[in-house]
């Protein structure tokens, strides 16, 4: 049976290993032990030249923007939000989380459902941290290979896990691998759910160092002025380089913008198309 349990742990691993259309090289820091036991929470990782020690004050924290749809995120010059994909899996989530701590900001956190449902108390954590909580549906399907039924199964299995695990309302949802389709974006709208798409890719599933992500990352960032940046908590150089990034973030001016969802009084019908350039 535990032999069985951490064969099932390498698969799922395995399968979230991105949320990218184009091809990458795997990433093998993920081992099986951290699925099944956390690692020690520290913040300056044993030869990780790119994880500072963090002290003292940060004034990186901005607004918090309430939304209903993409409609009503917008973001000003030098204003970022931090998303986060694919987990929540111990050892990777719960060093984002003392991270963000440190830095007094806050994330949005795209839950793959069965990964909450594994890990219950860290999805749980997720929200009561005051992050946003978001679904990225049940197994991290390609919504694109599904006829329209199957999609929206899978769209709402993950959402109701991630609901039952979290113990707070799902709010916002992201297709993996950004596969898509317009038919599919307004009925997931009708469930009062803001699809959220990605303005800069950091690529923290490449299997490549910290520090490249960091560079990629505000590069990208330069030449933006402001977006959603999606990165992975699954990923163990997410978390290496997470410390670096925000100090960069900080150091530069940028505002980390806090998304909330409001509701609206009338059924949401429209789906508006997101104030920025993809990249895939």
């Amino acid at each position: 049976m535990y032999r069985f349990f951490i064969l099932s742990c390498m698969a799922l691993t395995a399968t979230l290993s991105a949320c990218s259309t184009t091809k990458q090289a795997p990433d093998t820091s993920i081992k099986t032990s951290s699925v099944i036991a956390p690692e020690e929470r520290k913040l300056a990782y044993a030869g990780d030249d790119a994880a500072p020690r963090m002290s003292g004050w940060h004034h990186l924290a901005g607004r918090t923007l309430e939304v209903s749809s993409l409609a009503d995120l917008k973001l000003q010059d030098k204003e970022v939000i931090l998303s986060f994909d694919d987990g929540p899996i111990p050892g990777r989530t719960d060093k984002v989380l003392a991270i963000l701590d440190r830095f007094g900001v806050k994330g949005a956190f795209m839950m793959v459902g069965e990964m909450a449902a594994m890990h219950p108390a860290l999805a749980r954590k997720v929200a009561e941290d005051g992050n946003t909580i978001g679904s990225h549906t049940y197994d991290h399907a390609n919504l694109s290979s599904l006829d329209f039924d199957a999609a929206m199964a899978e769209v709402i299995k993950g959402e109701l896990a991630v609901t039952k695990a979290t113990g707070t309302d799902v709010s916002f949802f992201r297709f993996p691998y950004l596969a898509e389709s317009h038919r599919l974006r307004a009925a997931i709208a009708m469930r009062d759910l803001v699809v959220m798409d990605v303005d800069i890719d950091s690529k923290d599933y490449f299997a490549t160092t910290p520090a490249s992500v960091t560079q990629r990352t505000m590069d990208l960032l330069h030449k933006r002025g402001r977006g959603i940046i999606l990165m992975h908590d699954i990923h163990k150089r997410t978390a290496t380089m997470l410390p670096t990034l925000l100090s960069d973030l900080e150091a530069e001016g940028y505002k980390v913008v806090t998304l909330k969802f409001k509701k609206t009084q009338a059924p949401n019908n429209l789906v508006a198309s997101a104030d920025f350039v993809t990249t895939r």
